[in-house]
């Protein structure tokens, strides 16, 4: 895993997440917690897991928050000096994560691509992307190397997922000749988690609207520049209050997106 340590990993955290206001009225939707801490701090631990630990998150709507708890968090696991007759304050060391968190305003209203276009001067090689509301079990390592193999500007990871409602076929007489609870179907749809190469930025046009899912994309597949990497495991984005409910249960009995604790029996 030795590539994956110089990797950075970018996380889109600046959307409204206006599906889920009954949580973002007062913080970002990264900042929702699942099990006492934000989804953001899993989605971290995840890309962590594989030693990737050198973080840039594109900021927005109530960025403030996310400042506030890096900051807090770094302060209630290290031990400090509060000198007050110097007006100094000692960090002895930190019993954390050892993540290198860059946070950047990229604006209220930017669009995703337009939030990526402007963290390019803190890029300098192969980066991953992910949206700051999915979580997954996905294999960073593989994905890498996939990326690596198909040698294009970018990879986009992608997931089979199953319908809503059970499926029911019949015919005129209304004779029921299918029923399938919740099948899966034929459709892949974006998962996030991103590989790009910096000429990715070349793609992206200035201004704040510029939506990396449409236009960008497009001419990255009109250049034969984009590959997908099938993930057959577990995701579930945060979209609503109910998605958030699944995750909390989830997280009180398996937590499937957990992949640290897995690499801890492993070591142990």
């Amino acid at each position: 895993m030795s590539r994956l340590e110089n990797i950075k990993a970018v996380i889109l955290a600046g959307g409204l997440g206006t599906r889920i206001s009954e949580e973002t009225k007062l913080k970002p939707k990264p900042m929702v917690e699942i099990g006492g801490k934000p989804i953001l701090w899993h989605i971290m631990k995840i890309y962590s897991t594989y030693g990737i630990n050198d973080f840039i998150i594109c900021l927005g709507y109530k960025g403030a928050a996310i400042r506030d708890f890096f900051s807090d968090y770094f302060l209630n696991h290290a031990d400090v000096t509060f000198d007050f007759n110097n007006n100094s304050m000692l960090i002895h060391g930190n019993k954390c994560e050892p993540w290198k968190v860059t946070l950047v305003d990229t604006g209220d209203h930017a669009m995703t691509g337009s939030r990526i276009k402007q963290i390019q001067k803190y890029i300098d090689g192969t980066f991953m992307v992910t949206y700051g509301d999915g979580l997954a079990d996905i294999d960073l390592h593989e994905l890498l190397k996939f990326h690596y193999c198909h040698r294009k500007i970018a990879t986009i990871s992608s997931y089979q997922y199953e319908e809503k409602f059970g499926v029911i076929k019949f015919e005129k007489n209304n004779l029921v000749n299918r029923f399938k609870e919740k099948p899966k179907n034929n459709n892949w749809i974006n998962m996030g988690f991103f590989v790009f190469e910096p000429e990715i930025f070349k793609y992206i046009d200035e201004g704040l609207g510029v939506v990396l899912e449409k236009e960008p994309m497009e001419r990255l597949v009109r250049d034969s520049q984009l590959v997908t990497y099938q993930h057959f495991g577990f995701w579930k984005c945060m979209d609503t209050l109910n998605d958030k409910n699944i995750l909390e249960e989830m997280w009180q009995s398996d937590p499937k997106w957990a992949v640290w604790n897995a690499a801890r029996r492993l070591s142990s």
